[in-house]
């Protein structure tokens, strides 16, 4: 075991782990934030995504020691305030029926539109493929991401 500082959600989390320690495990067991979904354990599903330094990653798949220069953004830090624009338009268009891979939905969607402000439907799909919703809620996910997209310009 060894000590590593992370930045959770901006705030500096010092975490007492092995070095291969995914960092899913440490933000659900060590920081207690269980927004972030375990799902399959191999980076297949989305369930885990969160930000590093701004960029949708599968949590399961990345040791937390690996991160110690990085910003890293869970569900729980992606607005402090209010909803952020995607999660508005999540609530909105009522997407969620069980609600599991919700978290990983949202982060994957709010790091897409950063990217791609004005997505077209086949841009959308292409870019949560990689999302599984066992639900099948894939219509209202992507009704939501271009609606996202037009309160966010």
């Amino acid at each position: 075991m060894a000590s590593y500082n992370l930045k959770v959600n901006g705030k500096e989390k010092t975490v007492n782990i092995d070095d291969d320690t995914p960092l899913l495990w440490v933000l659900r067991d060590e920081l207690d934030l269980v927004g972030t979904k375990y799902g399959c354990g191999i980076g297949q599903c989305g369930a885990c995504t969160v930000h590093v330094d701004g960029v949708a990653m599968r949590s399961c798949s990345v040791p937390a020691s690996s991160l110690t220069d990085s910003e890293i953004t869970t569900i729980e830090g992606l607005s402090t305030e209010k909803l952020s624009p995607v999660q508005e338009a999540w609530k909105e268009l009522d997407v969620p029926q069980c609600g599991y891979c919700q978290a990983g939905q949202i982060m994957t969607a709010t790091s897409f539109l950063k990217q791609n402000p004005n997505p077209d439907n086949q841009d959308i799909r292409n870019a949560m493929h990689g999302n599984i919703c066992r639900c099948a809620s894939y219509n209202r996910i992507e009704k939501a991401v271009a609606l996202a997209a037009k309160k966010m310009s």
